[in-house]
């Protein structure tokens, strides 16, 4: 059962920050979906890709499961949220994020290192969305899989404007353009969806 919390835009900003997106904060997000639930196959050892990851909420708890002997990656445009993802982490005692300012058109962190890829709500923020995942297909392993969770694209008092979200099927497009395939398509809570594909 979700708690259906409906803040204004407004609201959101003033508590979470709006400067390149939505910064949500962990209380926000677990109203609207069980983030466990979007990390449940990530295990110990595994390379955890963030791509657009704000204050890195995700990078975080994917921190915590891949452990000691695994690697979180995390890239964003705005410095000012790496710099809050690297006070948090040293915080925590998590020695295993490696955090960078930079373009997701331009950030290729590896060559068929990543078990997992991850774009929170931000595929449609990116200037060249097919670009950033054609840096994801040099990235991710050949068993790897690439997550998509996104808002709807439906009328509600907060997020960014319906015009330029991406529908699930417009996510689904780009993806299997840049020659992913698509696993698995649903909803994650009342606002957002979820699209997972395969190299």
């Amino acid at each position: 059962m979700f708690n259906q919390v409906f803040l204004s835009k407004q609201e959101v900003c003033a508590t979470m920050g709006c400067q390149g997106g939505f910064n949500l904060d962990e209380a926000t997000r677990r109203s609207w979906y069980s983030p466990e639930a979007v990390f449940h196959n990530l295990r110990p050892g595994m390379v955890f890709l963030d791509i657009g990851c704000g204050e890195g909420f995700f990078s975080i708890l994917a921190a915590k499961k891949v452990g000691e002997t695994g690697k979180v990656f995390a890239v964003d445009i705005d410095a000012s949220t790496i710099e809050k993802l690297k006070q948090k982490a040293e915080a925590e005692g998590l020695k295993n994020i490696v955090a960078k300012v930079g373009k997701a058109e331009d950030t290729v962190f590896c060559k068929e290192c990543a078990d997992f890829i991850f774009y929170s709500m931000d595929l449609h923020d990116f200037s060249d969305p097919v670009k950033v995942l054609k840096n994801a297909k040099q990235m991710i392993k050949a068993n790897g899989r690439l997550i998509d969770l996104d808002w709807k694209k439906m009328d509600m008092p907060f997020g960014p404007p319906v015009a330029i979200r991406f529908s699930e099927e417009k996510a689904s497009y780009l993806l299997r353009s840049t020659g992913f395939t698509i696993a698995d398509v649903r909803n994650i809570g009342p606002y957002h969806y979820m699209v997972t594909a395969k190299p």
